[in-house]
């Protein structure tokens, strides 16, 4: 275990085995919170305990649509992903044979209620969405887009904006802080316990928390100086500075974090085996070259050029760790 130093941060942190970067305070909280958080829905079955759903043993209990639903999560308008996801949705339907639909949420809350109804069958869960899409759900992440040498991931900021007063985490005490919405791991839970555990600062108390909807609606507030300061994922920003929808300089970084894994790929738990493997087969077989995926996806940092293998178990450790820090609980409505 080696110390580090955080950029931007003069808070000592401490590099872990798994190459996270947590603070001493929010690592130490964790610790003593050992286990793995998981409250699956009674509905679904886990035997092989790798904390998803497992498939319906009965094949008629299997859902074998004839037109695939797929949703990306909302992190911004979802008009401006039609046209990104447009060549994969293609690729999705020539690889499964069926019909593909891209349904443009417009919440998180509204993604999960799709999936938990059965509307949904293929999604990209933001990454504090899916430990509850796994166990209210029963989606099944199997992916994660990443760099050509699977490099991957995003950090939460908190930024404000030059001239704003706030030069520092603390400053933020007695002012507002835009947050995007409970589910988001970067947008709320992270910095949450981030302020909670190191900082001393709760929300309500020691400084206002405010809900902007979504990691757009932040960064913009805060490059139009509506809010002092906002919590987010880096990720977002750099794409958007990317289109010129902001730039750099309308920011000042307080805190950047760990890294955490970004978006997770899957599918609903009950559809039929063999169709679920062929939405596997599409993801990895996916030609990146020359895409409009490659076109906004290669501008984060690292890029993101193809989608790699993972389990919810093992990549999704260091979020459900900060879940049970926060007391939160999967509670399926």
């Amino acid at each position: 275990m080696t110390a580090t130093q955080t950029p931007h941060s003069s808070v000592k942190t401490f590099q872990v085995k798994s190459g996270k970067v947590l603070s001493a305070a929010l690592a130490t909280a964790l610790a003593l919170l050992a286990g793995t958080a998981h409250a699956m829905d009674a509905k679904y079955q886990d035997k092989n305990n790798d904390l998803v759903a497992d498939a319906p043993t009965d094949p008629k209990d299997w859902i074998d649509p004839s037109t695939l639903v797929f949703a990306y999560t909302p992190v911004e308008d979802p008009s401006v992903y039609a046209k990104v996801w447009e060549g994969f949705i293609n690729h999705l339907s020539k690889v499964t044979g069926k019909k593909v639909q891209f349904f443009p949420v417009q919440s998180n809350a509204a993604q999960l209620e799709a999936m938990r109804a059965g509307r949904l069958h293929v999604a990209g869960f933001n990454t504090g969405s899916n430990p509850l899409a796994v166990n209210c759900a029963g989606f099944v992440p199997f992916a994660m887009m990443v760099s050509k040498d699977n490099q991957f991931g995003y950090e939460m900021e908190i930024i404000t904006y030059p001239g704003s007063g706030v030069e520092k985490v603390e400053d933020i005490r007695g002012k507002q802080l835009a947050f995007t919405a409970e589910t988001s791991n970067s947008g709320y839970k992270a910095p949450s316990a981030l302020l909670r555990d190191q900082f001393k600062m709760e929300a309500g108390k020691d400084y206002t928390p405010v809900f902007s909807g979504k990691h757009d609606n932040s960064i913009l507030g805060v490059a139009n100086k509506d809010y002092p300061a906002a919590a987010v994922a880096n990720s977002v920003k750099v794409r958007m500075e990317g289109r010129g929808v902001v730039k750099p300089e309308q920011f000042k970084l307080l805190y950047k974090s760990q890294t955490f894994p970004t978006t997770g790929y899957g599918y609903v738990y009950n559809l039929k085996p063999e169709l679920a493997e062929k939405v596997k087969e599409a993801f990895f077989t996916f030609n990146w070259e020359g895409s409009e995926l490659a076109k906004e996806f290669n501008k984060a940092q690292p890029a993101q050029e193809k989608f790699m293998p993972i389990t919810y178990k093992e990549y999704w450790q260091v979020v459900r760790d900060i879940d049970r820090a926060m007391g939160v609980e999967y509670t399926c409505k």
